[in-house]
């Protein structure tokens, strides 16, 4: 027997070890977190039968019946006393709505806010945020916020909320709302569609949340008391909202969202001009009260923001996130599986978006699809989709069936077993197509721990893919584990990724490893000092090559020390002993024409980085990160930073800014890479909006400008005029430029 093969025996034991210790974390644990607080706070939402107008005045006599979620609870600076800001949160409801009235005391008029526009960052500026848990079982929940000058958002929350990555607001839904300032005080009004949720029918009560950034008083609040090492979004802690009478079924209109589009693209390196006018559209279908169903025939994402830029000194391939609205509700069901560093069977990206023969990233037509997702039953999710994208005969593209399924079942209080199918096929033979990419499929297995009280979670994931000439190393697998204390926190992962296991439509780093990672930190919390929390972290992570009988191709030996301000800032410096063994030969300037690091050799290299981050609240930030040492056989200097400035509330400038000086030895090339990327965001009104992206990347040889001017003329309706212009680098050469006018309609039937 081979000692790889050995040695994933041994790795499959460790895995399901791991995954045996994780069912210790289902069990009741009385932990220090909790901190004698009401843990079953609740008020009750009366019936109505009258309207409520969100003009952002309590004044309708209805609201002095209704009962309150009061008595907020500091959560920054700190996070055992009552909130020194209160905060008055009443509810009611009808068959059609849910009204909430919202009275937020502050020290003054003084407000910080970024904008005008619609989907605000929450924290570096005033608001609060609801979070309702409607199918109460504490992995997803609906959110929608507010702020002092009525400004709104909404949002979602998956996976309990472990991580920011389980936080998204690029989701939209129609609602009401707005706000009115008075000395020490705003008021906000906010109705919101019964529909705009899933739930039960029947349902008496719904978990519920709620938490407010204070910038006058530099103070965090919830109403539920939650400690500081638990996300403010997470869905642990969380108190009940009792309505009055069962809920009744949902009646949720078909939404119609249709489009059009006119564009002009002007492509200088070929020399030719494509004048292009599309029509389209989405579908938006309720299933009972939890079941979404998501039409899309010929979707337009011309308007979406364009990707930042980035930097790579790496060997790999970088993800970017989802920024389309498709792909948005529910994308937990489709998204999560896996791990979603090196093993993520499904990255949504991979639809509509391939390359060409040169390599390059460009668009791929979709010609339609559906996506089906939500609940079948209390504790059983389902997720379900199917899209076509078209063939490109003159880019080597072919057409392709896109589909997923994807079923989540609820285990002990907060845990959950997944399964799925991915199938990505070729629909007809063309000449460029190489027959091991006429299709690929990816069966897997999920188990995702989540303990009650948060302190435990974890995951243990097995997939296997079938395509054409496997070898049979086509199994990715693996374990994680962690623990999360005031004061301690301790994670453990292992992960094995077969030499053949391929995932067309996912994001799989690289194959052919077997990785280790573990994490130690201790936290300190001063008391009657400047510093908010202060802790001192280390993690080891090392990967091996299984076909390679072995061979520790990389680690990386990390210690870091990270201090958090009471005002807000941060800072934090690193050490850092790397190896890595190239396989192939690789130049890490990314240069055309220079001689790449030879291949089949071991580099070691330490570097030191500190970072500075100011306080976001201020009408002026920045951050600074500095980075120097050795770089493979030569040497590196970095620094990356950026600066927000407002000019409340219209208009918002921003600057991300990043340089690498790299000095490799000759005859090996050495280079200094720049990115420089500013952006102006005005925000005319509530409903008019004028951004302008402007990015310098000279590894990409690219200078872009993306101008866009947005119109909300109707609820969730838009007129967009989009510019964009890209040029290269040396010479200033123009590449391509494009003017886009869409216009998109919400019609609710």
């Amino acid at each position: 027997m081979s000692k790889p093969f050995s040695t994933v025996k041994s790795f499959t034991f460790l895995t399901i070890f791991l995954w045996v210790i994780s069912f210790y974390g289902q069990s009741p644990i009385k932990s220090s977190i909790y901190y004698g607080q009401n843990t079953n706070k609740s008020f009750i939402v009366k019936k109505i039968n009258e309207t409520i107008v969100p003009d952002g005045v309590l004044d309708e006599a209805i609201w002095e019946t209704a009962n309150s979620a009061d008595e907020f609870w500091e959560y920054f600076p700190l996070d055992s006393i009552p909130a020194r800001q209160q905060t008055v949160i009443k509810m009611l409801y009808d068959d059609t709505n849910l009204y909430i009235g919202i009275t937020v005391y502050a020290l003054g008029k003084d407000y910080a806010i970024q904008s005008l526009k619609r989907d605000y960052r929450a924290g570096n500026s005033d608001n609060i945020t609801l979070l309702f848990d409607t199918f109460n079982d504490a992995n997803n929940a609906f959110l929608f916020g507010i702020n002092p000058y009525g400004v709104r958002r909404e949002g979602l929350v998956s996976n309990g909320g472990l991580d920011r990555r389980d936080f998204t607001i690029s989701w939209d839904v129609k609602w009401r709302g707005d706000s009115k300032i008075y000395d020490n005080y705003y008021t906000s009004e906010l109705v919101i569609p019964l529909t705009s949720f899933k739930f039960k029918e029947g349902e008496t009560k719904w978990r519920f949340n709620s938490y407010r950034f204070d910038s006058q008083s530099n103070e965090t609040s919830t109403w539920m008391n939650i400690p500081q090492n638990q996300n403010i979004f997470g869905l642990t802690f969380m108190g009940d909202m009792v309505f009055e009478k069962p809920l009744g079924k949902s009646k949720t209109p078909l939404a119609l969202i249709p489009y059009v589009n006119g564009s002009v693209l002007k492509d200088f390196e070929e020399d030719n001009t494509t004048n292009k006018f599309s029509v389209g559209g989405d579908a938006k279908v309720a299933i009972g009260n939890s079941m979404n169903l998501d039409i899309t025939i010929n979707p337009d994402f011309s308007q979406v923001e364009v990707d930042d830029q980035i930097t790579n000194l790496t060997r790999f391939e970088v993800s970017l996130p989802e920024k389309r609205q498709f792909f948005i509700d529910n994308n937990d069901l489709f998204g999560s599986f896996g791990d979603s560093r090196d093993a993520n069977p499904f990255f949504s990206r991979r639809i509509g978006i391939a390359q060409d023969t040169a390599d390059n990233t460009i668009e791929n037509q979709i010609i339609g699809g559906i996506r089906l997702s939500g609940k079948l039953t209390k504790d059983l999710r389902l997720g379900f989709l199917n899209l076509q994208t078209a063939e490109d005969e003159e880019n080597e593209i072919s057409s392709n069936n896109n589909m997923m399924l994807a079923l989540q079942q609820k285990v002990f209080d907060r845990s959950n077993i997944g399964v799925f199918f991915i199938n990505r096929q070729a629909v007809k033979g063309n000449d460029f197509l190489l027959p091991e990419d006429e299709y690929n499929r990816v069966l897997g297995l999920d188990y995702n721990l989540i303990s009650k009280d948060n302190l435990w979670n974890g995951k243990f994931f097995f997939q296997k893919s079938f395509q054409p000439e496997s070898n049979g190393k086509d199994l990715a697998t693996g374990a994680r584990l962690e623990y999360n204390s005031r004061n301690y926190n301790i994670s453990g992962k292992v992960v094995y990724v077969g030499e053949d296991f391929r995932s067309d439509l996912g994001f799989v780093r690289r194959t052919d490893i077997l990785k280790s990672f573990m994490q130690f930190e201790r936290v300190f919390w001063p008391q009657n000092s400047f510093i908010q929390n202060h802790a001192f972290q280390f993690f080891p992570i090392a990967i091996w090559s299984p076909s390679r009988d072995m061979q520790n191709t990389d680690y990386d030996f990390r210690g870091q020390w990270e201090a958090r301000f009471r005002d807000q800032s941060r800072f934090s410096a690193e050490f850092s002993h790397k190896y890595t063994f190239l396989i192939d030969d690789f130049d890490p300037t990314g240069s055309d024409d220079g001689i790449p690091l030879p291949g089949n050799q071991g580099y070691y290299y330490n570097s030191v980085q500190v970072q500075f981050n100011s306080d976001r609240r201020k009408i002026f930030s920045y951050s600074l990160e500095p980075t120097i040492g050795r770089f493979f056989n030569g040497n590196r200097f970095s620094v990356e930073g950026g600066m927000t400035f407002r000019f409340q509330p219209k208009v918002f400038l921003s600057l991300i800014m990043r340089y690498d000086n790299i000095e490799l030895p000759d005859p090996y090339p050495s280079a200094d890479i720049w990115l420089i990327s500013p952006k102006i965001e005005v925000t005319f009104s509530k409903s008019i909006f004028w951004s302008t992206l402007i990015q310098y990347s000279n590894q990409r040889d690219n200078f872009g400008i993306n101008s866009r001017l947005q119109w909300r003329f109707a609820p969730l309706s838009d007129l967009f005029l989009v510019y964009n212009d890209n040029y290269f680098v040396d010479g200033f050469a123009p590449k391509t430029r494009s003017i886009n006018l869409k216009i998109t309609y919400w019609l609710n039937i």
